[in-house]
């Protein structure tokens, strides 16, 4: 049986990355993701906006290490976001009262403060 997948895209603006993550995140994968999201903000981004349309699954491992990521990026003074997660992550989102991970973005006056790919708000209503 293979080993589960996790793809990882990041496309910076500045201060600014994009990181998508395509296929499943598990005990298996997870340390690709907290890698990538260190990497970020050892490279100085601030703002890390997550895509999670092309994940298929993630457990409470995944959901650990954005939180974990969440709470090093803030004392960094960043902001990171995740949108459109899957259902089960949308349901343990919102089960362990953790809906600051899918708030929207607070808006900056500028161009420079737009996001550069995602909108602000998350479908389905996840607080």
């Amino acid at each position: 049986m293979p080993l589960p997948q996790l793809n990882v895209y990041r496309h910076d603006r500045r201060t600014r990355a994009l990181v998508t993550l395509a296929g499943e995140i598990d005990l298996e994968t997870v340390p690709l993701l907290r890698t990538t999201l260190e990497l970020c903000l050892r490279d100085g981004v601030r703002t890390i906006d997550v895509d999670l349309t092309p994940v298929t699954f993630c457990d409470c491992s995944g959901l650990d290490a954005f939180t974990q990521a969440f709470l090093r990026t803030a004392e960094a003074g960043g902001t990171l976001r995740l949108y459109y997660p899957p259902p089960l992550l949308a349901w343990m989102i919102e089960f362990t009262g953790r809906g600051f991970l899918t708030e929207a973005l607070r808006a900056v006056p500028g161009p420079a403060s737009l996001p550069a790919v995602l909108p602000a708000a998350v479908p389905g209503g996840v607080p």
